[in-house]
């Protein structure tokens, strides 16, 4: 099968994002003028080194934040958020937060997650998460179509849980990362295995 995006698939469901899979999910905390906010976003990456840098898009919008989600409106007046790492343990909270809410709403309550404050930024993050990312927006890119932007940050500070380092190594194992696949699926990394690069 061959399609076009534009002439579309003809598939009861689209197969992009299932294609691109699997993604790991950022789990998005903010800290705006309306109050702070979480939410998931499995359109998120690592993207360099040095310094450390991270991006996550937002593709669709509410009507309470002018054309885009709570996230990027949030992160557009305070220049910070955080990245939290999600746990297969913490699915059900990590879906909860995903319900879409009017502006002001505090996710963190609504999903059961407990919040704890970043150390770096002004910013809440997810209090027991594997790991947490504390970023400063470095910028905004509006992408093609209607309500997508790419958010970029340099990360300032990071939280490793102390039970998943072992032997000098942050080691997921320690609590299987979810990932999204397409559609409604998800999946949780439970092993791994090492390939040695040829010049390495």
């Amino acid at each position: 099968m061959f399609y076009r995006p534009e002439d579309g698939h003809g598939l009861p469901h689209n197969p992009f994002n299932a294609i691109v899979s699997p993604r790991p999910i950022g789990w998005i905390s903010t800290r705006g003028t309306q109050g702070d906010n979480l939410a998931p976003y499995s359109f998120f990456n690592a993207v360099a080194y040095v310094p450390p840098q991270v991006m996550f898009a937002s593709t669709s919008a509410k009507d309470d934040r002018e054309g885009t989600k709570d996230s990027v409106a949030q992160i557009r007046e305070s220049g910070v958020f955080a990245v939290n790492i999600v746990e297969y343990a913490a699915r059900d909270v990590m879906n909860a937060s995903s319900a879409a809410k009017p502006a002001g709403v505090d996710e963190f309550e609504i999903s059961g997650a407990v919040k704890a404050e970043c150390e770096t930024i002004d910013c809440p993050r997810v209090a027991g998460a594997p790991a947490t990312l504390e970023c400063k927006l470095t910028q905004i890119v509006q992408l093609p179509g209607e309500a997508n932007f790419a958010v970029f940050g340099e990360v300032t500070g990071v939280h490793m849980r102390d039970d998943c380092l072992r032997d000098g190594r942050f080691d997921v194992t320690t609590f299987s990362p979810l990932a999204r696949l397409g559609y409604r699926d998800y999946c949780q990394v439970e092993s791994l295995f090492e390939l040695q690069r040829p010049d390495d």
